[in-house]
């Protein structure tokens, strides 16, 4: 999810507002559920719902939507995709669209320009939840309705200063990439972690719940190493390093998908046609290769367009003055050879590239 590529710097301008892990440092500590970044229960997607009145009552009104994100990638496009096929059923019109460029500067000037547009409602990925705390106080003072994707800005209070939080079943994702490594070794053997070493919850969570389910229900998987890695650049120096020093390591698990292509690079030059890699977040490189026959095992991934379409939900919901989760969370999916095509459209509702189409057709 997000673009994660850039998720170290995105990590660093997190770890300022969510403990209580300091900078650099992993949650190695069990999880058994989603959690959101203060601590809020999880609610399902599937219960943001508009009834046939609530639809009525705002299609009457001309409202307005802006979309702040954070990046531009195939993620946020599908997020956008959803939340507009919403808003068009709603009558809503979008006035902006911006791309931050992961820059929180710009996001901030980003907003300033989009408020003078007079939007209903904002949707946006907060890049840092320190600085914008202040810019987002004027969208809040205008009376414009937030809802935010996987954090808000520091100090601010669902139901009163937003709406709520949409973000992935991280929980969920861990759980499924720990089934994907214990079905890609039959069930049995050693594999090697690698955990986003950042304080960033998303990644925690998810890197923590991989560990959690290996350990509580597939014991005959044996976990010999954990590494942690920062830089995504690094992800084959940190694989080649597991490989050598753990030979008979069968599996290894990435917290996404550049990391993947590192231990896949690493693989290659090991030799190791027979190593299996999973990972978190559908990505063209991962995915040419698991197409291929490749080392790539299987992927887990949230469902962006869906994100998408709750979010819209969620703020329209607002703007009637109705009750809205503090904390909702969306489903992921298991991606292997067998389904990429239709798990991939699922996903981003866009066609696989056509370098994978054509091989998965040999």
């Amino acid at each position: 999810m997000k673009s994660l590529k850039s998720l170290a710097l995105l990590a660093s301008s997190l770890a300022l507002a969510f403990g209580p892990l300091a900078a650099g440092a992993a949650d190695t500590r069990a999880v058994t559920r989603t959690v959101g970044p203060n601590g809020e229960a999880p609610v399902p997607h599937t219960q943001v719902v508009l009834s046939a009145t609530d639809q009525a009552a705002v299609q009457t009104k001309g409202y307005k939507a802006a979309i702040l994100m954070h990046t531009s990638s195939d993620f946020t496009n599908a997020v956008t995709a959803g939340a507009k096929d919403v808003f068009d059923q709603l009558g809503i019109r979008v006035v902006a669209t911006t791309d931050a460029e992961m820059d929180s500067k710009k996001q901030l000037t980003d907003l300033e320009t989009v408020l003078a547009l007079r939007p209903d409602m904002i949707i946006s990925l907060v890049i840092d939840p320190v600085s914008a705390a202040v810019a987002y106080r004027k969208a809040v003072a205008q009376g414009v309705r937030l809802v935010f994707i996987s954090n808000a800005p520091k100090g601010f209070k669902a139901g009163t200063d937003y709406a709520g939080i949409v973000t992935d079943d991280l929980f969920g994702m861990g759980k499924s990439a720990a089934e994907l490594l214990s079905d890609s070794i039959r069930g049995k053997g050693d594999v090697a972690l690698m955990y986003h070493d950042a304080n960033y919850y998303v990644t925690n969570q998810r890197d923590a719940a991989v560990k959690t389910v290996l350990a509580a229900e597939h014991k005959q998987v044996r976990v010999v190493a954990s590494k942690g890695i920062a830089n995504p650049n690094d992800g084959q120096v940190v694989a080649s390093a597991l490989l050598t020093q753990n030979p008979g390591v069968k599996a290894i698990y990435a917290p996404w998908d550049a990391i993947a292509e590192g231990v896949l690079a690493a693989a290659r030059e090991a030799g190791r046609k027979d190593l299996r890699v999973v990972t978190m977040d559908l990505g063209a490189a991962t995915v040419l290769d698991m197409a291929k026959g490749g080392n790539m095992a299987g992927v887990v991934s949230d469902l962006p367009f869906d994100m998408g379409q709750t979010l819209a939900r969620m703020g329209a919901l607002a703007l009637l003055n109705k009750p809205t989760p503090a904390f909702v969370t969306v489903d992921a999916v298991k991606v292997t050879k067998s389904n990429l095509d239709a798990q991939w459209q699922r996903a981003l509702r866009r066609p696989l590239p056509p370098s994978v189409l054509k091989a998965l057709a040999k």
